[in-house]
């Protein structure tokens, strides 16, 4: 993957660049932002860069044999770590590691370099199950890292979602990434840098990917999807700075009127402390999955904002038409200064939670209850 490819980020990208033309390459390198933030594009991107033939100032060549294979995922210096777990392909009686999911892995990831973790499993058919990084995996990180490089001047290992790796795994590996062979890069693609152990955390260099900009996730939508600048705008605003998000909001926009409907009744329920109605009601969010659960609460968090902008009087920069917006005008005096920052506090924190596998009744009642609360405030 070229740089260019990589949404935004134009800062970080100069700055991976200047390191390996200075030659200041660590060998260890944490890769750490949010979920769609491109933190995964941006470690192929440099993969590919370090080893390209004909690199110039700002990008790999994408021409050179080792670009084309770097493309492809099938050079022989680029190896990967993933979360990983049985199939009915894989039986329990294997130990699963990367190796034997490198098809669904490379077609994944061509597909989508923006890719999910929630994604991923879904390709691997194990949605009700957690992947993960075992000792079997880091063993067999071992072995193929202390062969010599087979083309290019470095082997590099991607390995995704540290934070899945187990401890033993973690303190298999210590030894080989504070002290890796001659031209090794580990380059670490982390979410959540409090569920990663803190020796492998203390041996990599850390790179802080923030959030995309609105404006570059809307130019990339209007480009890659084709989508009109108001339709760009509006999925961009809502995606929060990742462009997974985006992508799974484009992909659930026809769903979006029954996300206003669960929002209009949840709140007129918080409102009027209807709260036993609630509860009834609340199977039907139970029984919708956890990425509906996730969008719902990002398209809650972008219909709070509008109603609270029609509070401020700043109907200009409020992006709602026909039922949404005649909500929005009319529910705008109760959300105000008093309860706005928390009430998306307590939104975001739910979605933190369903994102975590939370129970999805436990969060939801409890996001109810906090929600009447603060609207009679």
């Amino acid at each position: 993957m070229q740089f260019e490819l990589v949404i935004g980020q134009e800062e970080l990208k100069k700055k991976l660049i200047q390191t390996i033309q200075e030659g200041r390459i660590s060998h260890a390198q944490l890769f750490w932002g949010m979920e769609g933030s491109g933190n995964l594009a941006l470690a192929l991107a440099y993969a590919q860069y370090l080893n390209c033939a004909d690199r110039s100032d700002t990008d790999s060549c994408g021409l050179c044999p080792s670009c084309n294979k770097m493309q492809k995922l099938i050079h022989p210096d680029l190896h990967f770590a993933v979360p990983v777990n049985n199939t009915k392909n894989v039986p329990a009686e294997k130990k699963p590691i990367t190796d034997y999911f490198l098809v669904q892995w490379r077609e994944a990831l061509l597909n989508n370099p923006y890719l999910t973790e929630a994604q991923w499993y879904e390709q691997l058919e194990i949605e009700n199950k957690q992947g993960r990084i075992s000792v079997h995996e880091a063993n067999r990180i071992i072995e193929r890292l202390n062969f010599k490089a087979f083309e290019s001047e470095y082997k590099v290992l991607v390995l995704w979602l540290p934070e899945r790796m187990r401890d033993e795994a973690a303190n298999r590996l210590l030894k080989l990434v504070e002290e890796p062979p001659d031209k090794t890069v580990f380059l670490l693609v982390c979410e959540d840098t409090t569920r990663v152990i803190k020796t492998i955390l203390s041996r990599a260099m850390p790179l802080r990917v923030p959030p995309i900009a609105e404006t570059e996730i809307c130019q990339a939508l209007m480009l890659r999807q084709s989508l009109p600048e108001h339709q760009a705008a509006k999925i961009a605003r809502l995606s929060a700075g990742s462009y997974s998000r985006a992508l799974s909001l484009l992909q659930s926009e026809s769903e979006q009127n029954v996300y206003f409907e669960w929002f209009a009744y949840i709140m007129r329920m918080a409102y009027a402390g209807r709260f036993l109605d609630l509860l009834e009601w609340m199977e039907t969010i139970t029984r919708a999955g956890r990425e509906k659960q996730k969008n719902f609460l990002l398209y809650a968090e972008h219909l709070t904002r509008e109603c609270y902008m029609f509070n401020r009087g700043a109907d200009k920069t409020v992006y709602l038409m026909g039922e949404e917006e005649d909500f929005a005008r009319k529910f705008s005096p109760f959300v105000n200064e008093r309860n706005v920052e928390e009430l998306f506090g307590q939104l975001n924190l739910a979605l933190g939670h369903i994102a975590q596998n939370g129970n999805p009744s436990v969060i939801f009642t409890d996001l109810f209850l906090q929600i009447s609360r603060l609207l009679r405030k």
